[in-house]
C-alpha cells in the first residue's frame, strides 16, 4: 500500500515542477515543439471603442425621482419607427457637473432590421441613471439632449 502513495507522491511532485521548468525537456508542454499562439486582439489594439448609437429624436419627459441614497433620472423619448433598442443615458463630461449641470446624451442603437411605424406609445423608449447624493452634489439642473430638443429639471 505504501508504494503506490509513494509513486503518486514522487509523480505529484516532478509535475510540478513542470511549471518553473518551462524550457526544460522534462516539461511535458515542450515534448511535441513549441508552437505560436495567433491572438484576436486587434491590430491596433484594445483601445476605446467608438459609440455608433443615435441621440432619440424627442425627448418628451425628464423626472428625477429621489431616494434616500441620492436620486434617479428617468427620461423618455419617441422614436420614428419601432424596433429601437440599447437605450441609455450617456453622461457627458465624466458626470461632473459643468456650470451646476449634469449633462446627459439620450442614445439608442437602431433596428436591426425595417419595423413598422405603429402607434406613438410603441415608439416611446424609456432610460434611467441612479445618482448617488454625492455625485449630485453642486448640481442645480440636469439636461437630457435630443436630436432635436433637451429638456432639464431644476432643484
Amino acid at each position: 500500500m505504501q508504494k503506490p502513495i509513494l509513486a503518486s507522491l514522487v509523480l505529484v511532485l516532478v509535475l510540478s515542477a513542470c511549471g518553473t521548468m518551462r524550457e526544460s525537456r522534462l516539461n511535458p508542454r515542450n515534448w511535441f515543439g513549441s508552437q505560436s499562439t495567433e491572438t484576436l486582439v486587434p491590430a491596433s489594439g484594445w483601445g476605446t471603442t467608438v459609440d455608433r448609437r443615435a441621440l432619440v429624436p424627442v425627448v418628451t419627459e425628464v423626472e428625477v425621482l429621489r431616494t434616500p441614497e441620492g436620486a434617479v433620472v428617468h427620461a423618455s423619448g419617441v422614436t420614428a419607427t419601432q424596433g429601437w433598442w440599447d437605450v441609455e443615458l450617456r453622461p457627458i463630461n465624466d458626470e461632473r457637473p459643468v456650470d451646476g449641470a449634469l449633462i446627459y446624451e439620450f442614445v439608442l442603437a437602431s433596428p436591426m432590421s425595417a419595423s413598422g411605424t405603429g402607434t406613438e406609445a410603441s415608439r416611446t423608449v424609456t432610460a434611467g441613471v441612479k445618482l448617488s447624493n454625492r455625485r449630485l452634489e453642486g448640481v442645480r439642473r440636469i439636461v437630457v439632449r435630443g436630436a432635436q430638443n433637451q429638456r432639464e429639471v431644476r432643484r
